[in-house]
């Protein structure tokens, strides 16, 4: 028996999609089902219009007329729905992410629209868990850095004391049993900053693990089992207890950083991290599993340039 998760080539990808009336028709079966539903009221009482003139679908009751695209992040983009697709194929295809580069040579379209419709995309992956205290039992929880380095930077954009975290964003990140991540910048490393993010995410009574960064002292009168590995003395495992998990998905998120993105900046850094976590929690996702799960995820999540530059 296999379990891999079926991966799709993108020579089967094009024979799947080969025009927009096919993308067309994937988008509208994973949004709405056997049924359009309007996208200004959600009525389901539509006609089709001739030739999909001026629009494909008008509703009956409020009289608007929508495509599949209205009321999702994909509202007002110009982008065939193929090169949407496309889109996501790859920002799941590349573990390590996608430049917006490439694929704007791989798309045929300018750095400038790939870069906002890559961000539009990772926009559909954000809020992924809602709910306080839906990981598991067994957690691991650590912090990181993300940002370019001092010494590599112009003299005029140095901080003062240019090592470790000076000029970074803090990210912390926690690790289930189910390998299940979530992840997110914080503003400050206290102990309240980091405290917080624990209880809204791991249940109480459960335990965990972290190294021994004093902020996270206090963890037990909190209601959690808190063990503790400490980095200090060289110490990685105790009691079985380790953070090696969400340190390796640390690895990655800088992998990416590095070696494909080269910058995030701390404005959209929240929008990177929740790709990597995304793309980390659907590992064992197939191909088109993957996409299907972005396209019901567009809902309500429209993004403008303007709202992304100046957000």
């Amino acid at each position: 028996m296999n379990d891999k998760p079926e991966q799709l080539s993108t020579f089967e990808f094009f024979n799947k999609f080969p025009n927009e009336e096919a993308a067309r028709q994937y988008f509208e079966t994973n949004r709405w089902g056997k049924e359009a539903h309007c996208g200004h009221c959600g009525s389901t009482n539509v006609v089709e219009c001739k030739n999909h003139k001026p629009m494909p679908y008008r509703c009956r009751d409020c009289r608007a007329h929508f495509s599949v695209r209205t009321g999702t992040v994909l509202a007002e983009s110009r982008l065939p729905l193929q090169k949407w697709l496309l889109a996501i194929f790859m920002m799941t295809s590349a573990r390590k992410g996608i430049p917006s580069t490439q694929m704007a040579k791989e798309l045929g379209v300018t750095q400038k629209t790939a870069w906002f419709l890559a961000q539009r995309i990772r926009e559909t992956w954000l809020g992924s868990r809602k709910d306080s205290g839906n990981m598991g039992n067994h957690t691991q929880v650590d912090e990181t850095y993300v940002g370019g380095k001092e010494k590599n930077k112009h003299a005029k954009d140095k901080l003062r004391g240019g090592r470790g975290a000076v000029g970074k964003t803090a990210v912390i990140g926690m690790l289930d049993e189910n390998k299940q991540v979530v992840a997110m910048p914080i503003t400050n490393t206290k102990a309240a900053t980091l405290k917080g993010f624990i209880q809204a995410n791991a249940p109480i009574g459960g335990t965990v693990v972290t190294d021994n960064f004093p902020a996270y002292r206090g963890l037990n009168r909190l209601g959690y089992a808190h063990k503790v590995v400490n980095h200090s003395i060289g110490e990685y495992l105790r009691d079985k207890a380790h953070t090696n998990g969400i340190e390796s998905f640390w690895s990655l998120l800088k992998r990416g950083h590095f070696g494909i993105y080269h910058y995030m900046s701390p404005k959209h850094l929240h929008r990177y991290v929740n790709e990597f976590s995304f793309r980390h929690n659907t590992a064992q996702v197939g191909t088109l599993q993957f996409i299907e799960m972005t396209i019901q995820r567009m809902a309500n999540k429209r993004l403008t340039y303007k709202g992304l530059i100046n957000g």
